[in-house]
């Protein structure tokens, strides 16, 4: 789930955009990329593993990590919990600017 929170579509920011995710307790995210957003991801409750340039480590709530453009990403949860963090995006994301690797 992504709700987003500041941005071009809630009309209260242009140059970047910041959305709370969040992956439930046995889930994952599709591996992914931006062409030309840099991403902040604040993580705020729950713990998880994230794989960045196909490098993995263990995430949980406190830890940040910065995504620099063209640099494949992707979380799981295999905890009990929700896996919640905010996501900073500059330019603000963008589905365009978003590139899938998996289906």
């Amino acid at each position: 789930m992504v709700r987003e929170i500041t941005g071009p579509a809630p009309g209260n920011a242009a140059n970047l955009s910041l959305a709370e995710a969040s992956v439930p307790a046995d889930g994952e995210t599709i591996e992914h990329y931006h062409r030309a957003a840099e991403e902040v991801y604040i993580f705020v409750a729950g713990e998880g593993r994230m794989r960045l340039d196909g490098e993995e480590g263990s995430v949980r709530a406190g830890d940040t990590v910065v995504i620099a453009p063209g640099r494949r990403h992707k979380l799981w949860n295999r905890g009990t919990e929700p896996l919640v963090l905010l996501c900073v995006s500059a330019p603000p994301y963008s589905d365009d600017d978003t590139i899938l690797c998996e289906r």
